[in-house]
């Protein structure tokens, strides 16, 4: 989510201080301008129509999902208005969206910024195929929101640094982001800063999904228990998932609330209402990629329905460390005693000598 005071650092604030680095070995071991890794390489967005049957099984009959998986790309959540009702990239229109990219990389930042981690930390991937992770609606972008939900947002950037060009004056200020308490849903599972990287692991009985950044792990039991009562609410929802052919459904509810926020940054959804109900669509292609959709529909905070489409591709190098963010991280306080210090030096400066 974008944050009061950490996006206007450019991540340098919570990010480059708040996370002990936590990338995996692929990183580590080859600069992101190598290209050499499915890290660095946008999986190939998968059409709907086109996805085959891949045949690896487990050793209890269900389709194999497990491993290292990254969803990093350039593509943006929407299209971009030049594209119009283009919802497909030719390759040469990809790699010239990814010669662009690399013109941008490691430029320095503006003055007065100290700018944030250089673009082998960032890991940022490259387009695939699709012109926006939007497919539905057709149109790429996302529905247009309710009053309900304009209203959530314009109090959102009254307390947002960036937006109201007021100073936060307290932790409550910052989303539950940049606490490290969660990206929350759908934004867990979406790209947008670096560490977008996920290890699967299934039973017969469950599958879990460790999330690198922020370190969430989300439960998905497959034995078709009922959804916990509406009365409980998490931060990740409540997940229960089945089968259906070779794909894994799994439908997420009772959301908690104060997670809601689209983040104009890194083009990620964060959370929604409590009354948000996410459909995944888990469906393995190949040897090097799942097909991943979710369908988003939250009557409170959009207008209609929209999914995006973010193929994974496998890591066929290194692990997951531990992204050691955590609720209280020195940052915070650092950027409030900065803010306390903005607001000294102007009373300073503004009184009568």
């Amino acid at each position: 989510m974008k944050s009061s005071f950490v996006r206007f650092s450019a991540l340098a604030g919570v990010m480059s201080v708040l996370a002990i680095v936590s990338v995996t070995t692929v990183a580590q071991s080859k600069p992101a301008a190598s290209q050499s890794t499915p890290a660095t390489n946008a999986a190939r967005a998968v059409p709907a129509s086109a996805v085959q049957n891949y045949s690896k099984r487990t050793p209890w009959g269900h389709p194999d999902l497990q491993g290292l998986w990254t969803n990093t790309t350039t593509t943006p959540l929407q299209r971009p208005a030049n594209f119009g009702s283009k919802a497909t990239l030719t390759q040469s229109e990809r790699a010239e969206l990814d010669r662009q990219a690399d013109r941008y990389r490691d430029a320095p930042p503006p003055p007065g910024n100290p700018g944030a981690y250089n673009d082998f930390w960032f890991e940022r991937g490259r387009h695939n195929d699709q012109t926006s992770l939007v497919v539905d609606p057709a149109n790429g972008r996302l529905p247009a929101k309710t009053l309900e939900g304009e209203a959530y947002q314009k109090k959102l950037d009254q307390s947002r640094y960036e937006d109201s060009g007021v100073p936060p004056d307290s932790w409550e200020n910052f989303d539950v982001y940049d606490r490290c308490i969660t990206r929350a849903m759908p934004g867990a599972m979406m790209p947008g800063f670096y560490n977008h990287n996920y290890r699967i692991v299934q039973t017969p009985s469950y599958v879990a999904i460790y999330v690198e950044m922020i370190h969430d792990v989300r439960m998905i039991p497959l034995d078709g228990r009922p959804h916990l009562p509406k009365s409980v609410h998490q931060w990740l929802g409540d997940s229960r998932g089945h089968w259906e052919g070779d794909t894994l459904v799994v439908e997420t509810t009772n959301f908690k609330e104060g997670a809601q926020e689209v983040n104009k940054m890194a083009n990620t959804v964060v959370g929604g209402s409590p009354d948000m109900v996410l459909v995944e669509r888990f469906r393995r292609v190949d040897a090097e990629t799942i097909d991943y959709r979710v369908t988003v529909t939250d009557p409170k905070v959009f207008t209609a329905p929209w999914t995006v489409s973010i193929p994974m591709g496998k890591l066929t190098e290194g692990d997951i460390y531990e992204y050691a963010c955590h609720e209280g991280n020195y940052a915070l306080g650092n950027m409030l005693r900065g803010s306390r210090a903005e607001e000294q030096k102007k009373r300073s400066t503004s009184a009568p000598k």
